[in-house]
């Protein structure tokens, strides 16, 4: 079931390609739904791909395919918002836009993730950044330059609490210091691999370790 914001959204979009064949931008949809930022319009299209409403599609970041509609939408009367039939080609939704996510500061020892909650936001392209809730973290450092993570970089960081064997991760450490690394099991231990042969792998009690985010992406400046 859709929150009203979601039907809304998709309302909306379903009745601009029917109208034009044009999807709307990131800024037509938050206006359209008066919200105050793009990042809610990610929020929501991240919330319609979970439920199977919408997807990505394969080798184009910046398209999605509408799957279907909600029935409440195949009950109303207005011809815009009807399927399209099964034989018709897949309904792209532009996302050739950015969004803005919270910047977090940057990830240095002493520093929980919470600490470093600010009004800063930074803006990411929508086609870097896939389901769930992000921000940013600007890496101090070179601890993780052989995975292509240097100093300066802006980590785009996923939300979760959870990582697997091998992803990097923002790992807070005794709830006192926040590290970016290549997340590991050791036997009933915890490993944090560095990806840069002059620093040694960190080892903890699981206890120790509370895992607040996985990379997802990464921006960088050149000057």
């Amino acid at each position: 079931m859709l929150t009203p914001k979601q039907q809304e959204l998709l309302s909306f979009i379903q009745t601009r390609l029917d109208e034009g064949g044009v999807s709307p931008s990131f800024e037509e949809m938050k206006d359209a739904l008066d919200l105050r930022s793009k990042s809610g319009i990610h929020r929501l299209i991240n919330a319609l791909e979970e439920r199977g409403f919408i997807r990505r599609l394969p080798n184009r970041a910046r398209a999605l395919e509408v799957l279907k509609l909600p029935d409440a939408m195949h009950r109303a009367p207005a011809p815009v918002i009807a399927l399209k039939p099964k034989a018709a080609p897949p309904i792209l939704i532009a996302a050739n836009d950015v969004i803005e996510i919270p910047m977090h500061g940057r990830i240095a020892a002493g520093v929980p993730i919470e600490a470093m909650e600010g009004q800063a936001m930074l803006s990411v392209p929508a086609a870097l950044l896939g389901a769930g809730d992000h921000y940013a973290l600007e890496v101090s450092g070179d601890s993780m330059m052989e995975a292509g993570i240097l100093d300066g970089d802006f980590a785009l960081i996923q939300r979760t609490d959870v990582a697997r064997e091998g992803q990097i991760v923002v790992a807070l450490i005794d709830e006192a210091e926040a590290t970016l690394k290549y997340f590991r099991r050791e036997g009933s231990r915890v490993r944090l691999d560095p990806a840069n042969p002059a620093y040694e792998p960190q080892i903890y009690d699981p206890r120790q370790v509370r895992i607040q985010g996985k990379l997802a992406g990464l921006l960088r400046r050149y000057n």
